[in-house]
């Protein structure tokens, strides 16, 4: 009963959140617009019934690089740090996340050449440079999160080129026992709604975001950028540390223009006591 409930829920955020941008991003100032998303966030891992840990303080412009587990990640972090994600293109056509990835700042990330490869570099580099944060999945898949992957360095290249460091983020999923959890993970075969089934039906399911120390590119080659930033966060997730609940910061939260969204921020640890 639990999990009808919150994918019903769901349907309603999915449909509020597409009114929103088609009613009111248009007029709004891209810093309002990144508060919403933020806002949007914290409410969508609410609805699925996900807790939300933060380590570290909310990072700057730069290159955020992340291990991959699932496609919650993204809002995970642009609930606390509102971020234009580089994603691949077959996202561009899932039902309503594609639609709100193409106005909500996210970069395509073209396949097939190395032309398509040089357009997105570009992109990237020209987003940096304008001081945005840029979000990154160098693994280039998702895991179940027990590792982390060797990191392509290839996009690592933009951070070098634009002069901006490199931000690592460390992800983790856990159960109500605290023990890490696979529920979250998208990985091989599984479809959206079956991942999204098995959110919903997870007990006490929580997302830990460690932001972790910048990284200067200067002086460095594509490669050493990725191995240090790759350290960085294979070594947060073999020590995770005391992460804390959080709200929606003060930055954002003021950004917000009255009236934009149904109901309030969501309290840092929503109850999960019924039963499934």
């Amino acid at each position: 009963m639990r999990a009808v409930f919150r994918l019903a829920r769901l349907a309603l955020h999915l449909l509020w959140g597409v009114a929103t941008v088609v009613c009111t991003f248009g007029f709004l100032s891209l810093t309002t617009q990144r508060a919403l998303k933020a806002r949007w966030s914290r409410q969508l891992l609410d609805t699925l019934g996900v807790r939300l840990r933060v380590a570290g303080a909310t990072p700057g412009s730069g290159l955020l690089v992340a291990n991959h587990i699932s496609w919650l990640d993204i809002y995970a972090i642009n609930a606390l740090a509102p971020t234009a994600f580089v994603s691949k293109d077959d996202v561009r056509h899932w039902p309503v996340i594609g639609w709100f990835s193409t106005r909500t700042e996210t970069i395509f990330l073209e396949r097939g050449s190395r032309t398509a490869a040089m357009r997105t570099k570009e992109c990237l580099v020209r987003a940096l440079r304008r001081r945005t944060r840029v979000g990154v999945y160098p693994e280039g898949t998702t895991t179940c999160g027990d590792a982390v992957l060797p990191f392509h360095s290839a996009l690592f290249e933009s951070a070098i080129e634009a002069g901006t460091p490199v931000l690592p983020v460390a992800l983790r999923y856990t159960g109500r026992d605290g023990k890490a959890s696979p529920a979250a993970a998208y990985v091989g075969e599984t479809t959206l709604w079956q991942s999204l089934r098995a959110i919903v039906t997870a007990s006490g399911l929580t997302v830990h975001v460690a932001f972790l120390s910048a990284v200067d590119p200067a002086g460095l080659d594509r490669r050493q950028l990725a191995h240090r930033a790759h350290t960085l966060i294979a070594s947060r997730l073999a020590r995770p540390g005391a992460d804390t609940a959080v709200g929606i910061p003060d930055d954002l939260q003021g950004a917000l223009p009255s009236g934009c969204l149904p109901i309030d921020s969501p309290s840092p640890a929503p109850a999960d006591s019924q039963p499934a």
